[in-house]
């Protein structure tokens, strides 16, 4: 489905109501594949966005402008209204917290899970741990449901030699395949959580702009389906 022709080819500049639509997207290995989505129902920026060095690119043909920012700042330039509508991961919600935004669509991309992960032949029965990870919030609220107290140090890279020098007990991560666990001489402990990328909604613009981010969410829902059907027909003709 094309957003195209629900936009007219030029903005009146008395009619604030078809003013672009604002799109958040995240840097780094996700805008591949949000803009890739984006493209497929019509919103295609006028330069490529991958060797771009532009934050703010246009999309005439769906009267849309794409903001490329920190994946941790995709909400908050929606919930604060910067942006209609945004591409997040589910683990930078938790984080920043979902207030004022709407979630309506699982897009099945940036697959992973969020994972405790420590040495193989440590001490995983205690009531108390040192916790390395970039999310100290997901963290504390899951060691926290489950009885145990978490001493957490916020790290921001190359969370894996943390146990390995003694600097942690564990470490919470998100993991793909867990081949750098591995590599590191570490195991997986728990699953916290699966974790996907998520359209998100600036609650505000769904009700002042209603037909058009109602036109995006039903066109990425939509796409978002025929991409998993034709996903299940191909694995299904390779088995």
């Amino acid at each position: 489905m094309s957003l195209s022709s629900n936009f007219p080819d030029t903005i009146p500049v008395s009619r604030t109501s078809y003013r672009p639509l604002t799109i958040a997207l995240p840097k780094g290995r996700m805008l591949h594949p949000a803009s890739s989505l984006l493209e497929k129902i019509g919103i295609i920026p006028e330069e490529p966005l991958k060797n771009s060095r532009r934050l703010l690119v246009r999309a005439p043909g769906a009267e849309a402008v794409l903001l490329i920012v920190r994946a941790t700042d995709v909400p908050v330039y929606v919930r604060f209204g910067a942006a209609d509508v945004g591409i997040a991961g589910r683990d930078v919600l938790w984080e920043d917290g979902a207030e004022g935004i709407y979630m309506p669509v699982d897009l099945g991309m940036g697959v992973c899970r969020m994972v405790v992960a420590g040495k193989a032949d440590a001490n995983r029965h205690q009531s108390r741990y040192r916790v390395a990870t970039k999310y100290p919030v997901s963290t504390r609220r899951y060691f926290s449901r489950h009885h145990r107290h978490a001493d957490i140090i916020t790290l921001h890279g190359n969370l894996e030699l943390a146990p390995l020098v003694g600097l942690a007990d564990c470490i919470v991560d998100l993991v793909e395949t867990g081949t750098t666990l591995r590599e590191n001489g570490l195991v997986e402990w728990e699953t916290i959580a699966p974790i996907s990328s998520r359209l998100i909604v600036n609650r505000a613009s769904l009700k002042t702009r209603h037909t058009q981010v109602q036109n995006l969410i039903d066109a990425i829902r939509g796409q978002v389906d025929a991409d998993a059907r034709e996903k299940h027909l191909t694995d299904a003709n390779r088995s």
